[in-house]
């Protein structure tokens, strides 16, 4: 933890299609060694494949994977007397986003299409439709805290 003051959020910038900053953020968590470019050009050919396969818009899929991706608690381990509990906690809104978006894409990365393009595409179908390894990560993660509910009382 940081003894002088807390860390300033940076700015981010809309992007150039959308116009939106969560489309930024996304872009700036698949992207891999500073490649900005080819980490756009990825996710705006998948959401192009996404309107050519559902018929939908694409930022509106996208949009709805990700709300539905975000989890609303999760466990965090609190030793108390020599004992490790597993404490569920509420997650605040910007760490939900931050684990949606880096489900969303190492459940994509994981997928067996061709291109990477294809395998986000894919994900943000499923994810939208409440299906796919990302939601069952989500559900996974309500059943652990639902599970140690009994140690809610242990939160700091």
């Amino acid at each position: 933890m940081a003894r002088r003051r807390r860390a300033e959020k940076r700015k981010l910038n809309p992007d150039y299609r959308y116009g939106d900053k969560i489309v930024t953020q996304f872009i700036n968590n698949v992207m891999r060694a500073g490649k900005r470019t080819l980490a756009e050009r990825m996710f705006y050919k998948s959401l192009d494949l996404i309107e050519e396969r559902t018929g939908q818009e694409g930022i509106e899929v996208f949009r709805s994977a990700l709300r539905n991706v975000q989890p609303n608690l999760e466990v965090k381990s609190r030793r108390i007397g020599g004992a490790t509990y597993q404490v569920p906690i509420e997650i605040k809104p910007a760490r939900r986003m931050q684990l949606g978006m880096r489900w969303l894409i190492s459940f994509s990365r994981q997928r067996n299409d061709k291109s990477f393009q294809e395998k986000m595409a894919s994900e943000f179908i499923a994810a939208s439709k409440n299906e796919g390894p990302a939601i069952k990560k989500r559900e996974d993660t309500h059943r652990m805290a639902e599970a140690n509910r009994a140690f809610a009382h242990c939160r700091w």
